[in-house]
């Protein structure tokens, strides 16, 4: 939790962003996230100066384990003064003891931020899904938080002027806008109608560029006139005789490679759920993406 001090900007943690939204695609399959195509609403999160804090925690704990389908599950919130925002102790269940930060009890608009990040640390429990590494895990845990329907409360939990600053989670602001994005074009969702922090906006705005430019990469038709002619240059080098298949580059996102003896195929990441895709090299290809089922238009 950044209080008062320097926030991190940009998308440093974008590969394991992306590497956390396949994996929630792979463990959950197709048919499992779309029963969360509707977020988390903010009536029903709302807490009030004049709400008993112990009650109304409890209330939006409730709500988070609706959300997020935990019917079984119960959650005894505490408060108490610690360097991290929320902790959980993952016990094998139903009760679980989630610890707030003491400074909740002043900012309670923000606790539905925080149990966000929480409850989904139980549900990844539960799903038995996790990445090696604390960090990685966390950043799985805001992403999923986020595409599932409740991370938006995340992001309206970042604050920033000149003499203050406040962000919760392990996301960069503009990360979690890129993960609501994928959420948004998904779903047809527009999460920005609830934002009450300014800054959510813009770093929203941020993320859904990037998210679009993940739909504008060859060899999707969507691709514009650049990346086409590089895919073009690209594509006469593989073809070349003996030209094997050519080393992975981080400036873009196909690789070209034989399908043994057969004809040269290109593989690409799905806009939506950054699986690879393979398809022949032949021109105009519809895919379809076998995980999150997007049908994708390629010229190839």
């Amino acid at each position: 939790m950044a209080n008062g001090g320097p926030v991190e900007h940009g998308f440093p943690h974008l590969e394991t962003v992306r590497e956390s939204i396949t994996a929630l695609y792979r463990r959950l399959t197709y048919d499992t996230v779309r029963t969360f195509s509707t977020s988390i609403a903010p009536a029903d999160v709302a807490f009030c100066d004049t709400d008993d804090l112990h009650l109304g925690a409890q209330r939006v704990a409730r709500e988070m384990v609706r959300h997020y389908r935990l019917p079984d599950a119960r959650l005894i919130i505490g408060f108490r003064a610690m360097t991290h925002a929320a902790n959980v102790e993952l016990a094998a269940g139903p009760e679980y003891f989630v610890e707030l930060n003491d400074r909740f009890r002043a900012h309670r608009r923000d606790i539905g931020a925080a149990l966000a990040h929480e409850v989904m640390h139980v549900y990844l429990h539960r799903l038995g899904l996790s990445f090696p590494g604390t960090r990685e895990n966390e950043i799985l845990t805001d992403t999923a938080a986020t595409y599932l329907g409740a991370g938006w409360l995340l992001l309206d939990a970042f604050r920033e002027d000149g003499a203050s600053s406040q962000k919760l989670g392990y996301l960069t602001p503009e990360e979690f806008g890129y993960v609501l994005a994928k959420r948004s074009l998904f779903f047809g969702e527009d999460p920005s109608v609830w934002f009450t922090s300014p800054q959510a906006y813009t770093a929203y705005g941020k993320g859904m560029a990037l998210a679009r430019r993940d739909e504008q990469q060859p060899p999707l038709t969507a691709a514009g006139w650049a990346g086409r002619r590089r895919y073009a240059r690209d594509r006469r080098q593989a073809q070349e005789p003996h030209a094997g298949a050519a080393p992975a580059r981080a400036d873009v996102p196909y690789r070209f490679a034989p399908e043994g003896h057969g004809p040269l195929k290109v593989s690409f990441p799905c806009p939506t759920c950054r699986q690879r895709i393979r398809v022949p090299v032949r021109g105009r290809v519809r895919a379809r993406c076998g995980l999150c089922r997007t049908v994708l238009e390629c010229d190839t």
